[in-house]
């Protein structure tokens, strides 16, 4: 239920009513942005500095979402430090894009909903492609996840500036 209008002529203290959640979608924005430059970082240590071994609890699944499970709780429980923080950043930086996107088709619709949208589901590709390069090393699937990632980064730059230019597109 949303607070009366007040009367004709009367100052209101504090931003327009519309511009609290164009803010607070362009933070969070923002947050999870700077999520993905870290998370495409601790990726790159990974990338030059640890070797996966071939055989590991979840290598070589015969199906592929117990065996991402396993290869990625394997990850995180792995004792290398990039390695450990790099699958628990994108499990952060997915559950922030979900909430993002949601928000974002709630409060906004248009660009700002659909770039909202596609960005997650590039997180959560990326995510997919990580769980199958600790599954079976393809070197592909690091690049695929590298892209994706990138890829969420321009949308959420294009959002950004979505949210602070104007009233909201749709």
């Amino acid at each position: 239920m949303s607070s009366p209008r007040p009367p004709e002529g009367t100052l209101e203290i504090g931003p327009p009513r519309r511009s609290r959640p164009r803010s607070s979608l362009r933070r969070l924005t923002l947050w999870n942005a700077l999520l993905v430059i870290l998370q495409v970082a601790v990726g790159m240590v990974v990338n030059l500095y640890v070797r996966v071994p071939a055989h590991h609890p979840g290598a070589q699944p015969s199906e592929y979402f117990s065996g991402s499970l396993r290869s990625v709780g394997w990850a995180i429980g792995s004792g290398l430090p990039a390695l450990m923080l790099h699958p628990a950043l994108e499990l952060a930086v997915g559950a922030m894009a979900l909430v993002l996107a949601v928000r974002a088709v709630a409060n906004f619709g248009g660009w700002v909903a659909a770039l909202s949208v596609l960005a997650a589901a590039m997180i959560i590709g990326a995510g997919f492609n990580g769980a199958s390069f600790l599954d079976f090393g393809a070197a592909l699937s690091s690049l695929l996840m590298s892209l994706l990632a990138l890829g969420s980064l321009a949308c959420y730059a294009v959002c950004s500036h979505l949210l602070g230019s104007g009233p909201p597109s749709r």
